[in-house]
């Protein structure tokens, strides 16, 4: 009755992992270079985490369909404040998350448009662009352009049979760490925001990124005149990736139609979780998140940085998001590095998870000498031992 798919590729390398040693990757004791979550403890100079959340009756009621006013604002308030966005309320939709905001907009996209994507991107685009069966073009990112397309690579034309184009970017990059801010993000927003263009921007790690946080919104004057989707979510800057919160920012019009989607298809987002959200957002606490989020990971991005090109990896990493996109020696591979990293209860993602012009049925690629090595869960003090376990496998 139902059609079949596999997992994403962070999932496949969790599955892969819990057959091969019966343990759930992330479990204490397990080393868990895969995943793709931050550490949920206060980091130094950092605000605490929460460890309750207040409530009544009329929280327990049914939430609304595009998310509880008082998130939606503070979301819009952390826009204008960080950034001078030019946005309200009304154009903020909440989402269970991240994933399923970027779902809805591909899901939703009228018939005739492109898909333009880099070719090293997050793993779950590859798997969206399948299951929806929409036309893709890749914009040229590998390890030639050190996996940093050039502004005239993003001049994507149609593919045939269509007449517009939507950019799918997360930004920083999400395995690379690359990111594209400043005058060069600017660009990109114009590029976009002309007729026949749109973009959707997963800004996931906006937080990781140095010397200091970027957003699209900073670069968008009036986002009721574009089709760009901004897509932002609790889990990483904010530390919380149990609450599942996300959201989109886009004009009031697409708005609307998440609402509409969420009253068919999602019934609005747990109250509790978004009144949560809403307390982190608290203007002073979010300003010392940040500073206390990019000191923290960068100063991990810069040890491990030393650490994995000591052991003769060849590094591409970016300056943002908290993983190091690294390539291993000739005749070795992501999937080989695996099986040997299992025995150690360790694991890496294989950066053919990351390739979106991968072929369904497998085969080699150019990036199955890739992989991407997480430091977001990781403490300064399981350092020694990381190094020492990739040591003996490399």
């Amino acid at each position: 009755m139902l059609r079949s798919f596999p997992p994403m590729g962070v999932y496949e390398t969790l599955f892969r992992f819990a057959d091969a040693t019966g343990k759930y990757m992330g479990e204490p004791g397990t080393h868990p270079w895969a995943q793709g979550f931050p550490l949920t403890t206060q980091l130094p100079g950092g605000p605490p985490l929460p460890d309750s959340v207040s409530f009544g009756a009329a929280d327990l009621k049914y939430p609304r369909a595009d998310g509880q006013p008082a998130l939606r604002e503070a979301i819009a308030a952390y826009y204008r404040e960080s950034y001078g966005a030019n946005v309200t309320a009304d154009h903020v939709a909440v989402f269970a998350g991240g994933r399923p905001a970027i779902f809805a907009i591909l899901a939703f996209l009228l018939p005739g448009t492109t898909v333009a994507v880099e070719a090293t991107e997050y793993t779950p685009y590859w798997d969206l662009l399948r299951l929806l069966d929409l036309p893709s073009v890749l914009i040229p990112s590998h390890a030639g352009n050190r996996f940093r397309p050039g502004p005239m690579d993003y001049e994507v034309a149609p593919a045939p049979g269509t007449s517009r184009v939507l950019l799918l970017k997360s930004n920083p990059c999400n395995p690379t760490g690359v990111a594209t801010r400043g005058d060069a993000l600017a660009d990109l927003v114009r590029r976009f925001s002309a007729e026949g263009r749109g973009a959707l921007i997963d800004e996931a790690y906006e937080f990781y990124l140095e010397p200091e946080s970027e957003s699209a919104l900073r670069h968008i004057p009036d986002i009721d005149a574009t089709d760009i989707f901004v897509v932002g979510a609790a889990t990483k800057g904010l530390q919380v990736p149990g609450l599942r919160i996300g959201w989109c920012v886009a004009a009031k019009r697409h708005v609307e139609i998440f609402r509409n989607y969420s009253s068919l298809g999602m019934g609005g987002v747990s109250r509790l979780s978004q009144l949560c959200a809403a307390n982190l957002l608290e203007p002073a606490r979010v300003r010392r998140a940040r500073a206390a989020v990019g000191a923290f990971f960068g100063a991990q991005r810069r040890r491990y940085s030393e650490g994995l090109a000591s052991l003769g990896l060849e590094l591409f990493t970016g300056e943002g998001g908290f993983y190091h996109w690294a390539r291993l020696p000739e005749a070795d591979s992501g999937d080989a590095l695996n099986e040997r990293l299992f025995s150690h209860d360790a694991g890496i993602l294989p950066g053919r998870l990351c390739d979106m012009a991968r072929l369904p049925e497998g085969g080699p690629g150019s990036l199955d000498r890739m992989f991407r090595f997480s430091f977001g869960p990781l403490s300064p003090e399981s350092y020694e031992g990381d190094m020492a376990i990739l040591r003996s496998v490399l």
